[in-house]
């Protein structure tokens, strides 16, 4: 395996502080010096509770912090088996692994039931659409939604992500982000899978909500030719009117001459070689290398990380933790123009009250009483909110 590059670091002093500090480290190497009995305070219970002002008064934000208090992105053309390489990267540095989202997350609620069962009694244009139905029937009318809502859930996974390392401490590595999902609208658009109005749509939503998201420390990238990713995918019997020449040639152009360009000005990159698979030691060894601190105060690569009171971390992890409702709320576009992602208004009625009353979305998560005793109801905490992937 190969390192092809890895993009200049712009070097200098910083002059933040309250920074996590400057290396990532793997357990092994932390093991060596000592530093694997170190001990921080507790996670912070974020899924069930919100982070308030009066809490930050004594629950401070760095004191979790580490050297490898950092976000990771793992990113790469679709099939290469990312996930499990992400999975070993986790557990060799001891950090928390997020593998890319799918329409699981979207269909099947709180409770384990899977929506997808409804579509017998739903209009065509009601029914669900998933990553099956994308390979093999890319071109159907319902295929510009799909994206638009993983994008949707890719946005939403990165927020629990920041909310993750804020409340805890810990280093997360995320599969797939919602800074390189426009790769996929761009190849559906060149293969003419989803309308010019519905590839704009997308984009309106885009320009909204990446903004409110803080840059990952760190991408690392996986390179496979076009080629092999075809071969791979005979080699698997994978049969895809979706997955072609011209879709993935388009993904790997978008890639790296706008995703790995414009991610490189904010973030550190790393790309490999992983024609042929590869050794994920040799990612630790390299990013254990990076020095994080080596740069000047006023560079892009470290703004979104460099706060000079405790204070202003605070208020971003209240953001994060308390605010994914508002942030979510940067979808809330009217979308008037593409047929494809407008359903007639009968045919909305049929879809909600269908939904409604499917087992596990009568009551709010934790208190439909099929699922939980009535003391369990009655004596919950109004500070018990719901979690979800889309909100």
């Amino acid at each position: 395996m190969m390192v092809l590059t890895s993009f200049n670091r712009i070097l200098g002093q910083t002059m933040c502080v309250q920074l996590p500090k400057r290396y990532i480290t793997s357990k092994a190497l932390r093991a060596s010096l000592g530093l694997s009995d170190q001990k921080k305070p507790a996670p912070f219970p974020y899924k069930e509770k919100n982070y308030t002002f009066l809490r930050s008064l004594f629950d401070k934000t760095t004191q979790r912090f580490d050297d490898n208090t950092k976000l990771i992105l793992l990113e790469g053309p679709v099939g290469i088996g990312k996930t499990a390489v992400g999975k070993q990267l986790a557990d060799e540095l001891g950090m928390h692994f997020m593998p890319d989202v799918t329409m699981d997350s979207y269909y099947i609620n709180d409770y384990g039931y899977d929506m997808r069962k409804l579509d017998p009694q739903l209009p065509v244009n009601c029914r669900s659409f998933d990553e099956k139905n994308f390979l093999e029937t890319p071109d159907h009318f319902n295929a510009a939604a799909f994206q638009i809502i993983k994008f949707k859930l890719r946005y939403a996974y990165y927020i629990d992500a920041l909310a993750h390392l804020l409340n805890t401490g810990d280093g997360v590595i995320i599969e797939r982000s919602p800074f390189s999902d426009f790769v996929f609208m761009e190849a559906m658009y060149k293969c003419k899978y989803v309308s010019r109005t519905a590839y704009d749509i997308y984009y309106t939503l885009h320009r909204h909500a990446l903004p409110d998201l803080l840059n990952p420390h760190l991408v690392v990238y996986l390179d496979v030719p076009v080629p092999k990713l075809l071969e791979k995918a005979k080699e698997k019997k994978v049969n895809s009117k979706a997955m072609n020449t011209t879709y993935l040639e388009c993904m790997d152009d978008k890639l790296k001459s706008k995703f790995l360009r414009e991610i490189s000005l904010k973030s550190e990159v790393l790309v490999y070689d992983w024609s042929e698979g590869g050794n994920a030691e040799v990612i630790v060894e390299d990013i254990e290398r990076l020095d994080f601190d080596n740069y000047a105060a006023d560079s892009p690569k470290i703004q979104d990380w460099c706060y000079s009171r405790e204070q202003y971390w605070a208020d971003v992890r209240m953001k994060y933790t308390n605010d994914k409702d508002v942030l979510m709320a940067n979808f809330d576009v009217p979308i008037v123009d593409a047929p494809e992602l407008n359903i007639p208004g009968e045919e909305i009625e049929v879809l909600t009250v269908s939904y409604i009353q499917a087992p596990g979305n009568t009551h709010e998560e934790g208190y439909d009483p099929k699922y939980h005793k009535l003391s369990e109801i009655l004596f919950k905490t109004k500070d018990t909110k719901k979690w979800d992937p889309v909100s």
